[in-house]
């Protein structure tokens, strides 16, 4: 069994980190919040540590799932960030979304050290974190994804090496603007049910065994027809995804109508105070129109 820390205990890494205990691994684990580490510790045993950098002392893997660019360049690279522990020959796991770019700007800083790393964004939400099942996107190379993938295994259905660092980032934004898509055509098909008088939820046991169907129709759908949109990916980290990939687009020259689009829809939503329903609210939006 490995010995790892996990730094970031929010939705998703409080149950990953669950998992590696539950493996057999050696886990010590960080969070901002000291509090909800040790919740942690008395909930899966393990360790908590007081600083990114103690985290890491003397473990073969460390893993991030943080919130964003700003703060992954602070856990890893700050005064006490995991960089000052880690020893030679150990691997960094990034599984935050953030961008290509501080994945590679990691990695380089981080190689002369012979640290390795690896990006690896996550897809599959709260429910695929708890379940264990999630799908993970990694970028670097190929020795080190064979080392870390029998421990990321602990959490994952489905871990695929895509090509050097970034291409994981690259990958979940591909992911997300997939997402925006599909959920936009859910919203409008289930608004226009409502709007011609059909049964909403015949309709979509129906179409759902056609080509309709998706993983959003399948498991969204019923939510949705009753306006309840608390089981999901929050609207305010959809846009913070949504908003790097937009700017990746622009600088390699993509055309992304629809995700940019979707991406307005959602601020409107924000500014319906709906910043932390799931991505699913779109049919409120919708919704209101109609009122």
């Amino acid at each position: 069994m490995a010995k790892v820390a996990f730094i970031g205990l929010g939705v998703m890494g409080y149950p990953m980190a669950g998992h590696l205990v539950k493996q057999g691994h050696d886990v010590t684990v960080y969070n901002r919040t000291a509090s909800k580490a040790q919740q942690w510790v008395e909930q899966h045993g393990g360790k908590a540590a007081d600083t990114p950098k103690d985290a890491a002392k003397g473990q073969d893997i460390v893993f991030t799932c943080v919130g964003n660019d700003d703060d992954l360049r602070q856990v890893v690279l700050g005064e006490h960030g995991v960089v000052h522990g880690m020893h030679a020959g150990a691997i960094l796991v990034d599984h935050t979304t953030a961008s290509a770019d501080v994945a590679r700007e990691i990695a380089a800083h981080i190689e002369p050290l012979s640290i390795a790393f690896l990006d690896a964004p996550v897809s599959g939400g709260q429910a695929g974190a708890e379940n264990g099942v999630l799908t993970v996107m990694m970028g670097g190379e190929l020795a080190h994804f064979d080392t870390v993938k029998p421990v990321i295994e602990a959490y994952s259905r489905c871990a695929e090496l895509l090509g050097p660092v970034g291409a994981g980032q690259l990958t979940k934004m591909v992911n997300q603007i997939c997402i925006a898509g599909v959920v936009q055509g859910l919203a409008e098909g289930l608004h226009f049910a409502k709007s011609a008088g059909l049964d909403g939820l015949k309709v979509i046991e129906v179409i759902s065994k056609g080509a309709a169907q998706s993983w959003q129709m399948e498991n969204r759908y019923q939510t949705m027809w009753q306006g309840k949109y608390d089981f999901g990916f929050a609207i305010d980290w959809m846009r913070k995804d949504l908003g790097i990939a937009l700017d990746e687009a622009r600088r390699n020259g993509s055309h992304l109508p629809v995700a940019a689009l979707v991406d307005q829809f959602y601020s409107e939503v924000q500014a319906m105070k709906g910043n932390r329903w799931d991505t699913s609210s779109l049919l409120a939006r919708l919704e209101k129109s109609r009122d």
